[in-house]
């Protein structure tokens, strides 16, 4: 699998021409330099995901979602059961102490009786009318 890698090979060449290296030499070194990006660059499009690879994993995601919702729903309907069951059986249980140890008359509490009568006013005598002086 051959990718094009954008390396300008020909101004890699010229640069180290002009820098006194030998064309024979400046040549094969663009060239394996353009090999090690190719390389580079191959190795890291295997790391990528495919249309193909999103799609399946998609379908997976799908699949285990139903899963789940099915899961969820016989989890609820469990639940339900269980709570209809214990309520039966707590009642059947309040009925059968009912039925068997009937609980005594209430007996209601009756504080100590204590007369409510409120004290009387005190006494005021009625002050006769002065008499008239003559």
């Amino acid at each position: 699998m051959s990718i094009a890698v954008p390396f300008d090979t020909l101004a890699f060449m010229r640069e180290l021409e002009t820098a006194g290296i030998p064309s024979a030499h400046a040549e094969a070194q663009a060239k394996a330099i353009c090999g090690a990006f190719q390389r580079v660059e191959e190795s890291r499009l295997q790391d990528l995901a495919t249309k193909g690879d999103v799609l399946r994993l998609e379908k997976e995601i799908e699949l285990a979602k139903a899963e789940l919702r099915k899961d969820i729903e016989s989890a609820k309907v469990e639940i339900i059961k269980w709570v209809i069951v214990t309520g039966i059986a707590i009642l059947g249980g309040m009925t059968a102490i009912n039925r068997f140890a009937p609980s005594p008359a209430p007996v209601y509490y009756q504080p100590p009786t204590q007369e409510m009568r409120q004290p009387a006013p005190p006494s005021v005598l009625p002050v006769p009318p002065p008499v008239p002086s003559h």
